[in-house]
């Protein structure tokens, strides 16, 4: 800050002793004096240096800075509004906070890490610019609803960007999807091949499970929709405050219902910290069909050398390296939530200081969800897949298997019976050194049943198993561009 934005006291005009500071050092000084420390009026002794700096949270929640100025600037409006400060001052307090802003986003203002956290810093340079009228924003307020709402507005903010991220990640799947809705690959279940399915049906299936994650954010945001601005510390204010008049100024749908449950209720940060952990894990689950398609036992895709990384030892190697770390930044999630469960499960209803370590562990995990999901789109985008390995990879195994028994259903057999002779004919072939159902003879079929004809082997073709599965939620690939149309409905 240059000398024209020295402290000021109520009439306007600048105090000799605050021009002679410059910058953070004039914060600092009043930061370690009782009117920039909110909590100082009551005790004559305050922590050393040490001491208040573990409890200090300022690393943590200086990415609150501009949700504390907006909420600062409705708060202070409905004060002038109310008559519970002069209208003047009111609007004179929401210029400097205008002007704070300003300067913080063009580097002319720095936050001073030696602040407490990002409220005090802010009321800080209020109250060294405008003197006394910078300390009547606090009017109506605790620094407990004042924090409950700075990370209720800052994730309003945030998890629609990382919805986008996800919406986008979805869309990348589902054009890959779309292109290889008829690609033949095996479907596995136990890490063992089960049924022929498409690339296309595969992917999607990572879509149906992202736009879940998708809609599990948006219910999050609905329930965090709430402003507790004006529940105080924890009894509400015996001031005129307009609660709603704050809500509509900021955004929210509504206010909180009851002041002790406003600066209690973290539940909206546990939520959040849940949906970043379920999709982590989806992540994590795709990611390790990726690391096991790129291996060269199964060669089912080739990543491209940017999404990749090679050996410190062996030349040949080529590392399915984001994938793995993507699948590894999952625990860090999981870990997370079971932090802030854990934070919780043991805390008395109102606000506790153990409140402050909320933040840490949720910003970690949207951080981290949202760096894996842009790694993630762009391995994905880029990736190329081996599809004649992939339907080569259908034969062998068995696979039409269940197909055989559905073809023995139709024709009237119990379920059973039909599973049953299928697995004897798998046997059959077994003990003969074959491949294949279809490389028996149609006599030797017959001497497992009576109902094969001609027709099986035709049905029985990798091709043909997947075009029967035209149910709502098959594998056959008409229906999985239906499904790929309905889940660009639903991110759209």
């Amino acid at each position: 800050m240059n000398k024209k934005n020295a402290a000021q006291n109520t009439d306007g005009k600048s105090t000799g002793k605050a021009a002679s500071q410059t910058g953070t050092k004039r914060v600092e000084s009043l930061i370690r004096t009782s009117p920039s420390v909110l909590w100082a009026g009551r005790l004559a002794e305050k922590p050393a240096a040490e001491a208040f700096a573990f409890q200090a949270s300022i690393s943590v929640d200086k990415r609150l800075a501009f949700d504390d100025i907006a909420g600062s600037k409705a708060h202070v409006a409905m004060l002038g509004k109310q008559g519970i400060i002069p209208r003047d001052i009111a609007a004179k307090i929401g210029r400097e906070l205008d002007r704070i802003s300003a300067e913080l986003r063009a580097g002319k203002l720095t936050i001073d890490e030696n602040a407490e956290d990002i409220h005090s810093f802010i009321e800080g340079v209020l109250t060294e610019r405008l003197g006394d009228a910078g300390r009547m924003v606090h009017a109506g307020r605790s620094r407990n609803d004042q924090v409950a709402l700075d990370f209720r507005l800052y994730l309003k903010r945030v998890v629609p960007e990382l919805r986008a991220e996800l919406a986008e990640t979805i869309g990348v799947l589902l054009d890959q999807a779309e292109q290889h809705a008829a690609s033949i690959m095996p479907g596995y279940t136990h890490l063992q091949r089960a049924q022929p399915v498409t690339l296309g049906h595969h992917l999607t299936a990572w879509c149906a499970a992202l736009e879940r994650d998708f809609s599990r954010f948006a219910d999050a945001l609905a329930r965090l929709d709430e402003c507790p601005l004006g529940s105080g510390a924890l009894a509400g204010s015996g001031l005129p405050l307009d609660r709603k008049a704050v809500a509509g100024a900021l955004g929210f749908s509504r206010i909180t219902l009851n002041s002790m449950d406003s600066v209690a209720d973290r539940d909206f940060a546990l939520e959040l910290s849940s949906a970043c952990a379920i999709t982590m894990v989806h992540l994590s689950r795709f990611c390790e069909d990726v690391v096991l398609w790129a291996s060269e036992e199964f060669k089912f895709i080739d990543l491209a050398e940017a999404w990749s990384t090679g050996s410190s030892i062996m030349p040949q190697k080529k590392n399915p390296d984001f994938a793995e770390l993507i699948r590894g930044k999952a625990g860090r999630t999981a870990g997370n939530l079971v932090t802030l469960l854990t934070l919780l499960k043991g805390l008395p209803y109102a606000y506790d200081k153990d409140l402050q370590e909320d933040k840490e562990s949720l910003f970690d995990s949207l951080d981290t969800l949202c760096s894996c999901l842009r790694m993630f789109r762009g391995m994905m985008r880029d990736a190329q897949f081996n599809l004649k390995r992939m339907k080569a990879a259908c034969g062998g195994g068995f696979l039409e298997a269940t197909d055989a028994a559905e073809y023995l259903v139709r024709k009237g057999l119990p379920f059973r019976n039909a599973h049953e002779t299928a697995a004897l004919i798998v046997r059959d072939c077994i003990a003969a050194g074959q491949r294949h159902i279809t490389d028996r003879s149609l006599a030797e079929l017959k001497v497992r049943s009576k109902l094969f004809e001609e027709d099986i082997y035709r049905a029985l073709t990798p091709a043909a198993c997947v075009k029967a599965r035209s149910l709502p939620g098959g594998s056959a690939p008409k229906e999985v561009r239906r499904q790929i149309r309905a889940l660009r409905k639903k991110i759209r």
